[in-house]
């Protein structure tokens, strides 16, 4: 009789990058300790990876990809303020799987494009979050072609040449390059995201001080369903208030740092879901008929 051999994964010691989820294991203040540490860190390459798109005029596509990097690291900045907005009563329950959005290429992405959303409270943003996390969808004029997640197509089939397939089963390389909106990356503001980001640490947030001004007003409220960006304003107002206060904003801190983070911080997402939606391809084919007979009428 065979015998089923069974293999054990072995673990080795938790040495090298890919740690941040152990800030789960420390206590609060070391938590924010490491926090206020790494932001500036994450900043700097943010910034490094936006400075450096600019500088390749000729080369598009490659520049695409470092402001998508530049973007991608701006996000770990407002993952990380989510983890300080969070209220500590949630944090225990919350804190593993916010972290590991901050390794989440969709996660990030959808944080990034978050900031230029304007949603009315939380479920509208769940909404829109929702919208873009589908595994696919449909596209077309009538619905005709079934399409991979947008987001993170977009991401890879710029970054990488790869082999892909379409709906019928036919196989093609994809080659990388350049959409024309591409050629917008040569403009003289960063991506929303880096903006906000760049405010924070102007203000600031990015201090142990900061970080613990923000834990003590934030987490004060819940951002559960219908909460919203008015709520969201009167909690930036008193931490601003308490920020200028105890003198922690730099003297870099301008007016327009302090539009920037009443506009455009996205309310908390500790809340929300990050993860890919599957999408079956029975589901697909019935909403393509569906959308089909929305165009030409149902003659039933």
């Amino acid at each position: 009789m065979d015998e089923t051999v069974k293999t054990r994964r072995v673990r080795g010691p938790d040495i090298g990058l890919h740690q941040a989820k152990r800030l789960c294991q420390l206590s609060a203040p070391d938590r924010l300790a490491l926090i206020a540490e790494g932001l500036p860190v994450i900043l700097d390459s943010a910034q490094g990876f936006w400075k450096a798109s600019q500088q390749l005029s000729g080369h598009p596509r490659e520049a695409k990809v470092l402001e998508g990097f530049a973007e991608e690291e701006a996000a770990k900045i407002l993952i990380l303020m989510d983890v300080v907005r969070c209220p500590p009563k949630l944090i225990s329950s919350k804190l593993n799987r916010i972290m590991g959005w901050f390794y989440d290429h969709l996660a990030r992405l959808i944080y990034a494009e978050a900031v230029s959303w304007k949603p009315m409270d939380l479920a509208q943003l769940r909404e829109y979050v929702d919208n873009q996390r589908r595994g696919h969808y449909i596209e077309g004029h009538a619905g005709e072609y079934i399409m991979p997640n947008w987001t993170v197509y977009e991401r890879e089939s710029r970054l990488y040449a790869d082999v892909e397939a379409y709906q019928d089963g036919e196989l093609r390389w994809n080659a990388p390059r350049y959409s024309p909106t591409d050629i917008r990356t040569f403009a003289s503001l960063p991506p929303p995201a880096l903006r906000v980001a760049e405010a924070m640490g102007h203000l600031g947030l990015f201090t142990l001080g900061g970080l613990k001004a923000t834990s003590d007003i934030w987490g004060s409220l819940e951002y559960r369903d219908k909460e919203n960006h008015n709520d969201g304003e009167q909690l930036t107002k008193q931490l601003l208030e308490r920020l200028y206060r105890e003198g922690l904003m730099l003297d870099t801190a301008e007016e327009k740092h302090l539009t920037l983070l009443y506009r455009d911080w996205q309310i908390p997402m500790y809340n929300l879901d990050f993860s890919l939606i599957p999408v079956t391809l029975e589901e697909l084919q019935a909403e393509q008929e569906a959308e089909y007979w929305s165009m030409v009428g149902n003659p039933w």
